[in-house]
C-alpha cells in the first residue's frame, strides 16, 4: 500500500527502528503493507514521540493525534498533534471574571481550566495561545494571543476559535481573519452573542490560471461568491456548486494537471479524497467533473 507521512512540525521518521529521513509539510511516500504491522516513530525537538503500528487497526482507528485520508487505494498519514516532552506542570497566570477562575496552564499541551460555582471545564488549546491574556467582552470572555483568539462563555463553552487579530472587544466582536487559502483573502468578521453576525472581503489577491481551480472550491467552500473564477457558460450553475460537490471541508492541490482534490470526513480523523478534473477557458473554471 502506498502511504505518505507528513506532518505539522519537522521530524525524524523511524519504521522498526531504521531511520528513513526527515518528514514535515512536504509528504515523504513508501510502501507498507498493513499486515505486517510496521512500528512507526516519529520524532521531534523537544516533543514526545508519536508512535503507532501501521496495521488494519491504525487504518480503522487511528489515534486523535493523527489524521488519514485515503485517496486512489493510498493514504496519507498527517501527524498532526504533539505534546512537549517535558511533563512539568507550569501555571502561566490565572484570572477571576464575574465569579469565574481562569488558569492557563501548560502540562505538555496548553490547557485553560475553567471554575465557576461546581463547574470545572478543562479547555485544550493550541499552541500560540501560550502567551495569550484575557478579558471580558460584553458577557462572555475573551482570549486573545498574536495571531488568534478564542470566545468563551460564562460556563466555559468554547463559542469562537479562530486565527486572527481582534479590532474590537466591546459586547461586540470585530476581527480581521485569514482564511488561509489560495487567493490570500483576509475576512473583516463580527461576532454578536458569541455568533458569526456578518462578515466582509477586507482583502484577497485576484485569481490567476494556477490558482483558479482551487480558489473555486475554496470560495464555495466559504461561501463567498465564485463567480469570479468561473467562465460564463458556468456562471449561471454557481448556485448549484455546493449541493454538487456536496460535504467536502477542504480542497488540495494535485500533481495531475487540472486536477484538484476535495477532502470529505468518513469519520473522525478519517477523510476520503476524491478528484475533480476541471477544463479552464480565457484562465477560469468552464467546466468540472468529480471522479468517483
Amino acid at each position: 500500500m502506498r502511504v505518505y507521512f507528513f506532518s505539522d512540525i519537522p521530524c525524524a521518521f523511524f519504521v522498526n527502528g531504521m531511520h528513513l529521513g526527515r518528514i514535515d509539510s512536504f509528504a515523504r511516500a513508501m510502501e507498507l503493507a498493513p499486515m505486517d504491522g510496521a512500528f512507526c516513530e516519529c520524532k521531534a525537538p523537544a516533543y514526545a514521540p508519536v508512535r503507532f503500528r501501521f496495521d488494519e487497526d491504525f487504518l480503522f482507528e487511528p489515534p486523535e493525534n493523527t489524521e488519514l485520508y485515503f485517496h486512489r487505494g493510498a493514504v496519507a498519514v498527517h501527524i498532526a498533534d504533539f505534546v512537549r516532552a517535558d511533563p512539568t506542570l507550569r501555571v502561566i497566570w490565572q484570572r477571576h471574571f464575574a465569579g469565574c477562575l481562569l488558569t492557563l496552564c501548560v502540562q505538555g499541551r496548553v490547557v485553560l481550566n475553567f471554575e465557576r460555582e461546581r463547574r470545572f471545564v478543562q479547555i485544550a488549546l493550541p499552541f500560540c495561545f501560550e502567551t495569550c491574556r484575557a478579558s471580558l467582552a460584553g458577557e462572555h470572555i475573551l482570549l486573545e494571543c498574536s495571531t488568534a483568539f478564542c470566545l468563551l462563555d460564562r460556563d466555559g463553552n468554547v463559542l469562537v476559535r479562530s486565527d486572527g487579530t481582534v479590532a474590537e472587544r466591546d459586547g461586540t466582536i470585530v476581527a480581521d481573519v485569514p482564511l488561509h487559502d489560495a487567493l490570500g483573502h483576509v475576512m473583516r468578521c463580527r461576532y454578536e452573542g458569541g455568533r458569526l453576525a456578518a462578515c466582509d472581503v477586507l482583502s484577497a489577491r485576484a485569481p490567476t490560471e494556477a490558482t483558479v481551480a482551487l480558489a473555486l472550491f475554496e470560495s464555495v467552500l466559504s461561501g463567498l461568491d465564485p463567480a469570479p473564477c468561473l467562465a460564463p457558460a458556468l456562471a449561471e450553475k454557481a448556485g448549484l456548486l455546493r449541493e454538487f460537490l456536496g460535504n467536502f471541508c477542504a480542497a488540495v492541490p494535485l500533481q495531475e494537471p487540472g486536477a484538484v482534490g476535495l477532502v470529505y470526513p468518513r469519520k473522525p480523523h478519517v477523510f476520503d479524497v476524491r478528484d475533480v478534473l476541471v477544463t479552464l477557458e480565457g484562465g477560469k473554471v468552464a467546466n468540472l467533473a468529480l471522479q468517483d
